[in-house]
């Protein structure tokens, strides 16, 4: 028996997420569906990041074991023949028998696009959100700052979550503007459920003036979801980096 870990990239479009679900298409579910035929084993991968449905990824991680003689390398090329064309390996290796990807220190950077202009660019439509409210990046990169270090995310954080604790590590939060797109990119180590998003609404309304900069500690601090501002839309999320400490 060994543990072969893969690197998957996906477009989450057309999935209700990564975890498996009854009567739901998912990124996991499909994992297990190709890598079953594939090595004509029963395979359940265990993912490290449970991304939402429509949120897409550059490099989630996952982990199965086999008792297949193919060499974990080549996994991911047999892989990709079977797996749709909106989900790809881009990397298949063999690890310890031991390691579990949400059991390990790590770091995760997510990145939240918002095209800000008069009107929507159709082929972006996929990978970002659309507004055509004007954001003063400035501001919210002022607010951004303060999300930075540990805290308890509470009012971040879906009231459908089940986490042990909603204490997190913010590492470094960037809002950038390149031309009509605004990026918010965010790295921790690790996130709640929808925090990324409601982080993001909570951005937006500040960059639309309709909340100052400066209220943010006051969000922290009241633990309570209704304080800060709406869970922007999965499509303009993506999890683009992901590393093992």
């Amino acid at each position: 028996m060994k543990r072969v870990m893969l690197t998957v990239a996906y477009d989450g479009t057309a999935y209700s997420g990564f975890q498996v679900q009854e009567n739901a298409r998912t990124i996991e579910g499909e994992l297990n569906r190709c890598l079953s035929g594939l090595l004509s084993e029963d395979i359940k991968v265990i993912g490290a990041s449970r991304t939402d449905a429509g949120v897409h990824a550059l490099c989630n991680v996952a982990v199965f074991d086999t008792n297949v003689r193919m060499p974990g390398e080549k996994i991911s090329y047999a892989l990709n023949q079977r797996l749709p064309e909106d989900i790809r390996i881009r990397r298949s290796e063999e690890v310890e028998a031991d390691f579990h990807p949400r059991h390990c220190e790590s770091r995760k950077t997510y990145e939240y696009r918002i095209i800000n202009s008069q009107f929507p660019l159709p082929t972006k439509r996929l990978y970002t959100y659309f507004t055509y409210n004007p954001l003063d990046a400035g501001r919210m990169q002022t607010a951004a700052a303060y999300l930075v270090g540990r805290h308890d995310f509470k009012s971040f954080c879906s009231v459908a979550s089940q986490a042990e604790t909603t204490v997190r590590t913010i590492y470094d939060l960037q809002v950038e503007q390149e031309n009509e797109e605004i990026i918010i990119r965010v790295t921790g180590n690790g996130f709640l459920y929808n925090m990324v998003r409601i982080i993001a609404g909570t951005l937006m309304e500040i960059g639309k003036g309709r909340r100052e900069p400066e209220c943010v500690p006051d969000i922290i601090n009241a633990l309570d979801r209704t304080a800060a501002g709406p869970t922007a839309p999965a499509c303009g999320l993506m999890l683009t980096n992901y590393e093992f400490l």
